[in-house]
Protein backbone atom coordinates (compact mmCIF):
# COMPACT_ATOMS: atom_id res chain seq x y z
CA UNK A 1 0.00 0.00 0.00
CA UNK A 2 1.29 3.40 -0.94
CA UNK A 3 1.51 6.19 1.16
CA UNK A 4 0.80 8.49 -1.38
CA UNK A 5 -2.52 10.34 -0.75
CA UNK A 6 -2.78 12.00 -4.80
CA UNK A 7 -3.34 8.49 -6.90
CA UNK A 8 -3.27 8.93 -10.31
CA UNK A 9 -6.80 9.31 -10.88
CA UNK A 10 -6.82 12.45 -8.38
CA UNK A 11 -3.24 14.01 -9.97
CA UNK A 12 -4.97 13.60 -13.81
CA UNK A 13 -8.18 15.63 -12.38
CA UNK A 14 -5.71 18.27 -10.91
CA UNK A 15 -4.25 18.63 -14.38
CA UNK A 16 -7.62 18.93 -15.98
CA UNK A 17 -9.20 20.80 -14.43
CA UNK A 18 -9.27 24.22 -12.60
CA UNK A 19 -9.12 23.59 -8.79
CA UNK A 20 -10.91 26.17 -6.33
CA UNK A 21 -8.94 26.68 -3.37
CA UNK A 22 -10.63 28.10 -0.03
CA UNK A 23 -9.48 29.70 2.97
CA UNK A 24 -10.35 31.24 5.80
CA UNK A 25 -10.33 34.68 7.04
CA UNK A 26 -8.63 34.58 11.02
CA UNK A 27 -11.18 37.91 12.24
CA UNK A 28 -14.20 36.74 11.11
CA UNK A 29 -14.39 33.13 10.33
CA UNK A 30 -15.61 34.53 6.37
CA UNK A 31 -14.99 32.00 3.85
CA UNK A 32 -12.26 33.24 1.18
CA UNK A 33 -12.44 31.47 -2.39
CA UNK A 34 -11.44 31.33 -5.86
CA UNK A 35 -9.53 29.56 -8.99
CA UNK A 36 -6.46 29.08 -9.09
CA UNK A 37 -5.04 28.03 -12.45
CA UNK A 38 -1.44 27.63 -11.14
CA UNK A 39 -2.66 25.02 -8.65
CA UNK A 40 -0.53 21.86 -9.31
CA UNK A 41 0.76 18.65 -7.88
CA UNK A 42 4.24 18.70 -6.79
CA UNK A 43 4.85 15.29 -5.24
CA UNK A 44 2.40 11.88 -4.12
CA UNK A 45 1.34 13.85 -0.90
CA UNK A 46 1.65 18.07 -1.86
CA UNK A 47 0.00 20.51 -4.13
CA UNK A 48 1.50 23.95 -4.82
CA UNK A 49 0.52 27.47 -6.47
CA UNK A 50 2.04 30.43 -7.35
CA UNK A 51 0.84 33.40 -5.27
CA UNK A 52 0.94 36.17 -7.67
CA UNK A 53 -1.23 38.86 -6.02
CA UNK A 54 -0.39 38.60 -2.46
CA UNK A 55 -3.90 39.30 -1.66
CA UNK A 56 -6.67 37.71 1.01
CA UNK A 57 -5.90 34.43 0.63
CA UNK A 58 -1.88 34.57 1.08
CA UNK A 59 -3.16 37.20 4.31
CA UNK A 60 -5.43 34.17 5.63
CA UNK A 61 -2.41 31.71 4.88
CA UNK A 62 -0.14 33.95 7.07
CA UNK A 63 -2.31 33.70 9.61
CA UNK A 64 -2.87 30.25 10.00
CA UNK A 65 -5.75 29.10 7.47
CA UNK A 66 -5.68 25.51 6.32
CA UNK A 67 -6.16 25.09 2.72
CA UNK A 68 -9.57 23.21 0.89
CA UNK A 69 -9.46 22.81 -2.59
CA UNK A 70 -12.17 21.45 -4.54
CA UNK A 71 -11.80 19.91 -8.12
CA UNK A 72 -14.62 18.76 -10.35
CA UNK A 73 -15.06 16.96 -13.11
CA UNK A 74 -18.77 17.87 -14.03
CA UNK A 75 -19.56 15.42 -17.05
CA UNK A 76 -18.72 12.67 -15.00
CA UNK A 77 -20.05 13.57 -12.34
CA UNK A 78 -16.54 13.38 -10.24
CA UNK A 79 -14.55 15.24 -7.59
CA UNK A 80 -11.75 15.72 -4.67
CA UNK A 81 -11.48 18.27 -1.55
CA UNK A 82 -8.69 18.28 -0.69
CA UNK A 83 -7.76 19.46 3.06
CA UNK A 84 -4.21 20.69 3.40
CA UNK A 85 -1.67 22.92 5.66
CA UNK A 86 0.55 25.17 3.13
CA UNK A 87 3.77 26.63 3.86
CA UNK A 88 4.58 30.13 2.03
CA UNK A 89 8.08 29.97 0.44
CA UNK A 90 9.83 33.51 -0.86
CA UNK A 91 13.42 31.37 -2.29
CA UNK A 92 14.81 27.65 -2.15
CA UNK A 93 13.93 24.99 -4.21
CA UNK A 94 9.39 25.44 -4.27
CA UNK A 95 9.96 28.70 -5.24
CA UNK A 96 12.17 28.06 -7.87
CA UNK A 97 9.65 25.77 -9.03
CA UNK A 98 6.91 28.35 -8.99
CA UNK A 99 9.10 31.16 -11.02
CA UNK A 100 9.81 28.07 -13.50
CA UNK A 101 6.06 27.02 -13.53
CA UNK A 102 5.23 31.11 -14.35
CA UNK A 103 7.55 30.84 -17.18
CA UNK A 104 6.75 28.21 -18.80
CA UNK A 105 3.59 29.18 -18.67
CA UNK A 106 3.29 33.06 -19.88
CA UNK A 107 2.69 34.26 -16.55
CA UNK A 108 4.12 36.79 -14.28
CA UNK A 109 6.91 35.69 -11.76
CA UNK A 110 5.13 34.74 -8.42
CA UNK A 111 5.59 36.78 -4.92
CA UNK A 112 5.87 33.37 -3.84
CA UNK A 113 5.09 29.68 -3.83
CA UNK A 114 2.84 27.92 -1.42
CA UNK A 115 3.20 24.42 -0.62
CA UNK A 116 0.39 22.69 1.01
CA UNK A 117 0.78 19.21 2.49
CA UNK A 118 -2.40 17.00 1.82
CA UNK A 119 -3.43 15.68 5.02
CA UNK A 120 -6.87 14.29 4.17
CA UNK A 121 -8.71 13.78 0.65
CA UNK A 122 -12.71 13.45 0.30
CA UNK A 123 -14.70 12.19 -2.78
CA UNK A 124 -16.94 14.53 -4.54
CA UNK A 125 -18.14 11.89 -6.32
CA UNK A 126 -22.29 11.68 -6.99
CA UNK A 127 -23.55 8.55 -5.54
CA UNK A 128 -23.74 7.29 -1.82
CA UNK A 129 -20.39 7.94 -1.27
CA UNK A 130 -20.23 11.56 -1.34
CA UNK A 131 -18.31 13.58 0.91
CA UNK A 132 -16.65 10.66 2.42
CA UNK A 133 -12.61 10.57 3.15
CA UNK A 134 -11.05 8.54 0.83
CA UNK A 135 -7.04 9.45 1.91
Amino acid sequence: MSDQKLNDAMQSMLAEQTPILATVIKESGMPNIGPKRSLRVYDGNHLIFNENTGGQTLENIKQGSKIAIAVIDRPNLDGYRFVGTPEVHLDGVFYDNAVQYAADNGMKTPKCAVLIKVDEVYTLKSGPTAGQQIA
